[in-house]
């Protein structure tokens, strides 16, 4: 199978003598979205109730920091034929695991209200540092900037606020979780319409 161009960590290989960067240029690249990536994905942990429980919470901290240093930068390259396995779509969807993964940890520890903005915010700003849509070099030609950033941060307040909704014990509850179930499919019908099909 051909694979990409990109070594997977955002940094193209040396032009004058096509070997990969060093290791320290690649673990430095992109420095806004690793930054934001470990931000978001430590923060999702509930750092000062894992730093109080044990050590091994701490220690927990940094591996993950760790992980998502590496997991976080955009990948931006063509679309080509790669390998299938899981490892490999993994690794190359990364940017993809890296958010969900941080979303489905703080639903699991459920931070305090400020943790969880926190968390709403660093969510945001990562995806859109890292939306190759949008940001990358594969993005559409006069595409507009600001209109999705606009949108993305309307959904987040308006997904954040729906979740402090206190309707977890009521009779309301399904009614509430299938309406969010109908808009994410919604949501996702529409973004993938939007990427077959672009304007213009």
């Amino acid at each position: 199978m051909t694979h990409a161009p990109s070594q997977g960590d955002g940094v193209a290989p040396d032009p004058a003598t096509g070997r990969p960067a060093p290791l320290l240029t690649r673990l430095t690249s992109r420095f806004t979205d690793r930054l934001l990536g470990t931000a978001l994905a430590v923060a999702a942990c509930d750092p000062p109730a894992v730093v109080n429980r044990s050590a091994a919470g701490t220690a927990l901290l940094f591996v993950v920091g760790g992980a998502a240093w590496w997991a976080a930068p955009m990948v931006d390259a063509r679309p080509v034929l790669t390998s299938m396995r899981w490892p490999a779509v993994a690794a190359r969807r990364r940017t993809t695991v890296l958010p969900a993964a941080a979303i489905a940890v703080a639903a699991v520890t459920d931070p305090p209200l400020w943790l969880a903005a926190c968390v709403a915010a660093l969510l945001l700003a990562y995806l859109l540092v890292t939306d190759a849509w949008t940001a990358g070099v594969t993005a559409p030609p006069a595409r507009p900037q600001a209109a999705p950033a606009l949108t993305a941060a309307a959904a987040a307040a308006f997904v954040f606020l729906a979740a402090q909704a206190p309707v977890a014990h009521t009779s309301w509850a399904r009614l509430a979780a299938a309406l969010a179930v109908a808009a994410t499919a919604l949501t996702l019908a529409l973004a993938l319409r939007t990427r077959r099909r672009p304007p213009g």
